[in-house]
């Protein structure tokens, strides 16, 4: 039986990332740029040997993945599904205010003291979770267990699908908090991380009901495709 591979792309860049506005269930398209990168991303990746594709629901992870699948040797032939579960955290009533906003009320709802940056280490996504929770006005958001009931099982079920037809790689499309939490339910030695940058891959092996972190937030496949994409133009 092959290996079972997850390659998780944070989708391109957005209008509302650009700006640094707060992008959970909101959405936005991709910018000229943020569109070029994944261009790019899909060049270095054209290779790999994909046999299922998987993106959130969101409009931002979808026209990422067709991008990707638009430079790929067999993009038409690999199959492609979208799953709501790998979606971005919901921020509820903070959705589309300004980054720093947002960031500035998760530590005031729990009473941090500390300065944002000490904010980051010293703090886990089950309180950020329920912080948001309990910051959102509209009733919107999640709770940290409905969260990692969700985007636990989302992954789980894509590998899990893929190991049972024999293993291989899977290309999946999903959002920047949802990937670290991931990753931090894998390992809780995981940090919370607000820096995974779009177009970046993280790598993951799934084999006897356990996930394995083999590379986080790469750009080694995107620089990849712009030095071919350089080449071709020589």
């Amino acid at each position: 039986m092959a290996k079972t591979e997850l390659y998780i792309i944070r989708h391109g860049k957005t209008m509302f990332n650009t700006v640094q506005r707060v992008q959970g269930w909101c959405d936005t398209p991709l910018t000229k740029r943020g569109r070029e990168d994944i261009h790019y991303l899909g060049l270095g990746l054209r290779d790999i040997d994909f046999a299922d594709a998987v993106s959130s629901d969101s409009g931002r992870a979808i026209e990422t993945m067709r991008i990707v699948l638009g430079e790929h040797v067999n993009g038409p032939k690999i199959p492609y599904s979208i799953d709501n579960r790998i979606r971005e955290w919901c921020f509820g009533s903070l959705e589309g205010g300004y980054d720093a906003e947002m960031w500035g009320v998760i530590p005031r709802v729990l009473d941090f003291k500390g300065d944002n940056e000490t904010f980051m280490t010293h703090t886990t996504f089950k309180e950020i979770a329920n912080a948001v929770y309990e910051a959102d006005t509209a009733n919107w958001a999640e709770t940290y267990d409905q969260l990692r009931e969700r985007v636990y099982s989302g992954f789980e079920d894509i590998a899990h699908r893929m190991e049972k037809k024999g293993g291989g790689k899977v290309v999946i499309v999903s959002h920047g908090l949802t990937i670290s939490f991931l990753l931090n339910l894998i390992d809780a030695s995981q940090p919370v991380r607000a820096n995974l940058l779009n177009g970046s891959v993280t790598h993951l092996v799934y084999e006897d009901g356990k996930f394995s972190i083999i590379e986080v937030g790469s750009i080694d496949y995107l620089e990849k495709g712009k030095k071919l994409s350089q080449d071709l133009l020589e």
